[in-house]
């Protein structure tokens, strides 16, 4: 028939796009911010808001409580469950988001960070050992800040006494950590690294930006997980894995969270709002 095409149609070429040096940072600093953005960086501004609330609220800052884990649905426990689930799942999509731009990056997704189960009992045995040195530092550096008045009082938790309390703590714990380490520590130094930063420079941006999302407790939070946030890339840097300081942060966060769900108001020494 006239005017009628014969044969199998040609598929169109596909369209390749090389980026030059220049265009390749660029790409590299939009993703990082964009990540950062959706994530602990956006993080680091509210926790800047918050901490400029506390400072103008009459009172001082050890007069004020930080809530780390509360409820969401009070007097509603199953309800309160599903909400708490969804906080610590929806919290873990960036880094998904990671591991898939490194994937397109080229490299095994999150593997390339040493987040994988390929040396599971050194990255636990390493883990301990850094949170066994950091723990007792951490809790005396905070008694110190909040009793100087530097420091908000912080509650690990304030959820109810039902039966999922303690699982939900832990993996609120897991999450913290996993969210942390593989963004802040790895991913950040990565791009950092990529982008022809020095290792000095990139150690200040992890170390201050982990301080930042954490000066929602006082002076005394923003120091102590800035100097904590140093000492993790000093680590990674020498180990080349994450997965030690993954493990490290959640056995940090079990201990806090679960220790005050066990002592708060039974001992002396451990402040309480």
């Amino acid at each position: 028939m006239a005017g009628r095409e014969s044969g199998v149609r040609a598929e169109p070429e596909p369209v390749v796009v090389e980026l030059r040096e220049d265009g390749r940072r660029g790409v590299l600093r939009t993703e990082t911010l964009l990540v950062l953005a959706l994530s602990l960086g956006a993080s680091g501004v509210s926790a800047l808001i918050s901490f400029l609330g506390s400072l103008t609220k009459p009172g001082g800052l050890k007069d004020q409580a930080a809530t780390l884990n509360g409820s969401y649905a009070p007097g509603r426990p199953w309800l309160d469950l599903a909400w708490q689930l969804f906080g610590i799942a929806s919290a873990l999509v960036p880094v998904l988001l990671v591991a898939h731009l490194l994937t397109r990056e080229g490299a095994p997704g999150l593997r390339v960070l040493g987040f994988d189960l390929t040396r599971p009992w050194r990255d636990l045995g390493r883990g301990a050992l850094v949170a066994a040195g950091i723990g007792s530092a951490g809790l005396a550096f905070y008694l110190g800040a909040q009793a100087a008045g530097f420091n908000l009082t912080v509650v690990p938790e304030a959820l109810p006494d039902v039966w999922w309390k303690f699982p939900v703590l832990i993996l609120s714990a897991v999450q913290n950590s996993v969210v942390e380490e593989v963004i802040v520590l790895a991913y950040l130094l990565r791009r950092l690294d990529q982008l022809g930063w020095s290792p000095t420079g990139a150690l200040v941006a992890s170390s201050v930006l982990r301080g930042s999302y954490h000066l929602y407790q006082g002076i005394g939070g923003f120091i102590g997980n800035m100097v904590m946030g140093a000492v993790f890339v000093v680590a990674y840097r020498r180990w080349g894995r994450v997965g030690p300081l993954v493990v490290a942060h959640a056995l940090l966060d079990i201990v806090a969270f679960g220790g005050y769900a066990l002592l708060a108001g039974k001992v002396g020494w451990l402040p309480t709002p």
